[in-house]
């Protein structure tokens, strides 16, 4: 009787070892997945961000040159004006010396 109950009691326990191991293989699997779901959206992310960086260094090569065209424009203002000034002070001599005689 007593081996009886020792051959039935590690049968349950082989059972119970089998099926907790089958629990585990699920849960290993359904961790491997979740793993690689992660690593899978971690890629995509870095993806965009370096898709971001680019966009990002691409307007700041613009915003330069705009910014240089800006300049440009500004120096040929500032001397057309200065021409428009001396001409006028040349123009007003003129008319000064004109009215004078």
């Amino acid at each position: 009787m007593n081996k009886s109950v020792m051959k039935i009691g590690a049968a349950i326990v082989s059972v119970g070892l089998m099926a907790g191991c089958a629990a585990n293989t699920d849960a290993v699997e359904r961790a491997q997945s979740t793993a690689d779901q992660a690593a899978s959206d971690a890629a995509a992310a870095k993806s965009s961000a370096e898709a971001a960086r680019s966009a990002a260094d691409r307007a700041s090569q613009l915003a330069s040159s705009a910014q240089s065209t800006a300049s440009q424009a500004m120096s040929a203002a500032n001397g057309a004006q200065s021409t428009a000034d001396a001409n006028r002070e040349r123009l007003e001599r003129m008319f000064q010396k004109s009215m004078s005689k």
